[in-house]
């Protein structure tokens, strides 16, 4: 990490905000030069003895884990690992989550953020993009051997040289526990606030997805922002069901905005009902967030009263966000539960849409809400950048004091993902409510939202068409009325055409994540194209008799 007292620490390939723009954010008093080591120390200052995290047996206070983050702080410094150092964090919902990362903050290394269904595909690029020096995972069981994947991304990133494991290592791999230990004084690293803090993976359009970098100032503003707008305090309770290295339960507002508030973080180590509920009623949870698909399972678990009878009058708002809502159900959330709804739109590479608490039932229920700030600039064009009538709908652009102007590394995608202005094209298609709200009517960019998790077809495509047996191939949503959408592979065989188990199988050995494995798959003898030689997905998906078979 270089820099100058006129510029601040950056990463080779980060775009940073313009001069003028930052001085405007500083002096709207959005950034306010906190970071993240910072901000864990405050906070356990001010709430020493208060609950901080609950996950399993481990129950930490304030106090606690600010001097665990110190601690494993000195620990990786024993190891090699120092300021500015990329370390990969794939860890599950656990307290050594929240231990893990404060403690690369108070170091000043960068946590490179990676979901657990990510696989050998997804944290190579990662690690490899980054330069990653170090690897964190789980070592308890998980249904899968993250051990060994490990070893399989350290022979591909020669940067990458320890894996650090939760839990029993492996050969030649570091126990978190033995880093915990034995430190001595220990000098917290005192990293520039307008420099980059950590990076997260995009969604993704187009090949493996983008990396996000978020620096402390735009990333705490957020998080202040949204515990203000949610209305968190010292009695909130957050339950954070989803992965909480996804960017919703990380900071929307998250655990970031509870530790914020002062609040409980509770960690649930799956979204299902039976675990998700039985926790709400166990902690007296206030507040959670979920994607649809979670939210209808919840709602028809209370409802047919298949977990059994659960006291969950604790709870206050459920947050729903990551993908389309439909309207009959966000109406059930209230009768249902007994708590209020709030949509929740945003992305990680930073805008984010509130519905409020005062807004009238019937645009809760229809619309995603409203940006965070007012510095929130919004642009609503059609596809010649031009601005739509008001009410009808557009493509996305944005930019504003938490949203990125540009990827990681990334200089060809950032020419056209941004405008020369710095707004950034979402590739998500709006309107306007009357209430100011925005409604979101569809996907500009070839993604498929999967239940809220974000697939690029093209990375999929690449995989399928490894295979010698397929000639070429297209990915492309297909509806469903449980995720909102699914993947379907078309694929022209070459040949005699594979089975569909067999292509499944090859597609998993390639190291793809579980969710990005189509869940259908159709043969076809050709790919239909347009007018200037694209596939034609739409009309792949009009002539679609079959989907799924094998044929």
């Amino acid at each position: 990490m270089t820099g100058t007292a006129d510029r601040p620490p950056h990463l080779d390939g980060w775009v940073p905000y313009p001069p003028e723009f930052a001085a405007a954010y500083r002096e709207a008093g959005y950034w306010t030069g906190e970071t993240f080591g910072a901000f864990l120390r405050e906070r356990a200052r001010r709430f020493a003895d208060r609950t901080a995290v609950v996950a399993g047996g481990d129950r930490w206070t304030y106090a606690e884990l600010d001097a665990r983050a110190d601690a494993l702080a000195a620990g990786l410094a024993r190891l090699g690992l120092a300021e500015g150092d990329r370390v990969v964090v794939q860890l599950p919902n656990t307290a050594a989550l929240l231990e893990t990362v404060f403690g690369l903050f108070r170091l000043g290394a960068l946590p490179v953020y990676a979901l657990p269904a990510h696989r050998r595909s997804e944290v190579v690029h990662m690690a490899a993009t980054t330069g990653a020096a170090a690897l964190v995972i789980p070592g308890s069981p998980t249904g899968f051997d993250h051990r060994g994947m490990a070893e399989e991304v350290r022979a591909a990133v020669p940067s990458l040289t320890h894996v650090v494991v939760d839990g029993d290592p492996g050969p030649g791999q570091v126990p978190l526990d033995s880093l915990r230990s034995g430190h001595g004084p220990f000098t917290p690293a005192e990293p520039d606030p307008g420099g980059v803090a950590f990076l997260q993976l995009s969604g993704g359009t187009t090949g493996l997805p983008k990396l996000i970098p978020r620096t402390h100032d735009d990333y705490l503003y957020s998080v202040r922002a949204s515990a203000d707008i949610c209305g968190l305090d010292t009695g909130t309770v957050y339950l954070a069901a989803l992965p909480a290295t996804h960017n919703f339960p990380m900071s929307s507002p998250g655990f970031l905005g509870v530790l914020h508030a002062g609040g409980t973080v509770v960690m649930s180590p799956d979204p299902g009902p039976g675990t998700a509920l039985a926790l709400i009623e166990a902690e007296r949870v206030t507040h959670t967030a979920v994607v649809p698909p979670v939210a209808r399972l919840w709602l028809d678990a209370v409802e047919h009263g298949s977990q059994g009878t659960r006291d969950l009058s604790s709870l206050r708002v459920l947050q729903v966000g990551g993908a389309a809502f439909a309207e009959e159900t966000a109406r059930r959330v209230t009768p249902v539960l007994g708590c209020s709804l709030q949509q929740v739109f945003g992305m990680a590479e930073g805008l984010v849409n509130y519905t409020r608490a005062d807004d009238p039932d019937d645009v809760v229920t229809t619309t995603q809400g409203r940006p965070i700030s007012p510095h929130d600039e919004i642009r609503i064009v059609d596809d010649q950048d031009r601005p739509v009538p008001e009410g009808e709908s557009g493509h996305l652009l944005t930019r504003g004091p938490y949203t990125i102007r540009g990827y990681y590394r990334a200089p060809e995608h950032n020419a056209t993902a941004f405008t020369p202005g710095g707004f950034y094209r979402t590739g998500d298609i709006v309107r306007r409510h009357p209430s100011g709200n925005l409604v979101v009517t569809g996907r500009a960019k070839e993604q498929i939202n999967r239940g809220g998790e974000k697939i690029a077809a093209a990375e999929v495509e690449n995989h399928v068409l490894a295979h010698p047996a397929v000639r070429d191939a297209a990915v492309a949503a297909v509806p469903d009325p449980f995720l909102g959408e699914r993947t379907c592979a078309y694929v022209v065989p070459r040949g005699q055409a594979p089975a569909r188990s067999e292509l499944l199988a090859f597609l998993r050995g390639r190291g793809l994540a579980a969710y990005k494995i189509p869940d259908l798959v159709e043969f076809v003898e050709e790919l239909p194209s347009t007018a200037v030689g694209k596939v034609a997905k739409r009309d792949l998906r009009a002539a679609s008799t079959r989907p799924g078979s094998d044929h």
